[in-house]
């Protein structure tokens, strides 16, 4: 390493490996090919939505005290989409990867949704049961819809990822093999 390259500059560096793409050919064309693709394209919106019209009754009850019956019933709501997505996305890794979750393309996005989906079902056991006070049962709403965020965030920054690796792959097929210079 020169003197004038800082030691933190990755991209001058030999010892920087190329990641693996997040789809083989193969898993592309069944991606591509499946209607649950669709469907999880059309739902990850929609509980998106659900899930800021939710966060703002949850938050407006916290602040006014008021609204307890619709923070609930949003929160619900909520979870019921958040099951399922997780349910159609379980289908969608199965025709992709050849297995319902913890595919190694979304592993750690997989752990993380187990996650999410032990908060939100603690909430309505909670809510059934009446184990929490309406208080502590909106905090753990927030928790559960913290960590949802950081859960869709994993997937957004994994399928820019996947954007990013195809363009990759395009460009290099269209500059033709290496090394060829004309």
């Amino acid at each position: 390493m020169s003197t004038t390259q800082p030691f933190f500059d990755l991209a001058q560096s030999n010892d920087v490996k190329p990641r693996h793409p997040l789809y083989t050919p193969e898993e592309r064309a069944r991606r591509d090919a499946s209607v649950w693709t669709l469907v999880q394209g059309v739902l990850a919106p929609v509980q998106f939505l659900v899930f800021l019209v939710s966060l703002g009754l949850v938050l407006r009850y916290l602040t006014t005290g008021s609204g307890l019956e619709a923070a609930n019933a949003s929160v619900v709501i909520k979870t019921a989409t958040l099951y399922t997505i997780m349910v159609t996305g379980c289908i969608w890794e199965k025709v992709v990867f050849g297995r319902y979750l913890f595919a190694p393309a979304f592993y750690w996005e997989d752990v993380f949704s187990m996650l999410v989906l032990a908060l939100h079902t603690a909430y309505l056991y909670a809510l059934a049961t009446g184990a929490l006070a309406p208080q502590p049962l909106m905090y753990l709403a927030l928790l559960a819809y913290a960590a949802y965020v950081v859960n869709a965030t994993q997937f957004v920054l994994k399928l820019r990822a996947a954007r990013l690796d195809y363009a990759a792959q395009v460009e290099r097929a269209r500059a033709g093999p290496p090394g060829l210079v004309l």
